[in-house]
């Protein structure tokens, strides 16, 4: 890996570490950090596919109360490093590649949050020092911490993908071609479970009575091979016009008594 490639990749690391603590523009999300690490790599295509498939299984990973969510930061970034070295060492298997990268997500995941534990744990004295400044009057110096804090989340992620980028290609590569085939084809039905297991979890927080169906028509003209992106969300768009007028007419129907509002949620009651 080029020298370059490395630079630009401890940026996108270091922007991605810093997102997980900031939320502003999303660097840290799976389809943002495998689609920059592609594009700086020369394997764009190839991170989108790997960026698309692992933020299926981020979609359900959410921080709630004190409970942190599985770090999608160092996923995203080493599982797209290591996909990247896999195919610059000669690999032809870009499926095997990106099915590994996808195995691999998950306990990268685990260890950024262990990861993201002790930097917030460094981060509570940091927060007396702001204190201290604070009471003093020095802003400069609050700022400074606040700076060294988030640095501190983005070195996180930063550091450990450095170090995988002088892992040598081959070696990668070896590791990958050396796989069994029943291995291999284990990791890539894993992957493909953790990934509908995400979005599962999205669905299970989201779903009631009256979005059930629109959830079943959804897959059903998803299976139709016809069928582009562009033109399920045009469907989608119409759907969800459609509801919309339904539910406004129904309430101006109804004077405002003796319906919810909701035309199917009303439908689906009287059953």
């Amino acid at each position: 890996m080029s020298a370059i490639s490395i630079v630009l990749i401890a940026i996108v690391a270091l922007l991605a570490g810093m997102e997980g603590i900031l939320d502003e523009f999303q660097f840290h999300q799976p389809l943002v950090a495998c689609t920059l690490i592609g594009l700086v790599t020369g394997h764009l295509k190839e991170g989108i596919i790997l960026g698309g498939s692992l933020q299926m299984i981020a979609l359900g990973w959410a921080n709630v109360g004190a409970a942190v969510a599985p770090d999608a930061a160092l996923a995203s970034v080493a599982s797209a490093i290591i996909m990247v070295l896999g195919l610059q060492g000669g690999s032809t298997n870009v499926t095997n590649a990106i099915n590994t990268s996808i195995a691999v997500a998950v306990p990268l995941s685990v260890a950024g949050l262990f990861l993201t534990m002790i930097c917030r744990t460094l981060a509570i004295p940091m927060v007396h020092f702001m204190d201290g400044a604070a009471e003093k009057g020095d802003y400069k110096a609050i700022e400074r911490w606040q700076v060294a804090a988030i640095l501190m989340q983005g070195l996180r992620i930063m550091i450990p993908a450095v170090i995988l980028c002088f892992v040598p290609a081959k070696v990668v590569t070896g590791a990958l071609n050396s796989m069994p085939a029943w291995l291999s084809g284990g990791m890539a039905v894993g992957g493909g479970m953790v990934a509908a297991v995400g979005y599962a979890m999205v669905i299970n927080m989201m779903a009631t009575k009256e979005t059930w169906p629109f959830f079943a028509l959804g897959f059903v003209l998803a299976a139709i091979s016809e069928l582009t992106l562009i033109a399920l969300g045009v469907i989608g768009v119409v759907l969800a016009l459609i509801y919309l007028g339904l539910k406004d007419n129904a309430g101006k129907g109804n004077g405002g008594a003796g319906g919810s509002g909701d035309p199917l949620g009303d439908i689906l009651n009287d059953y």
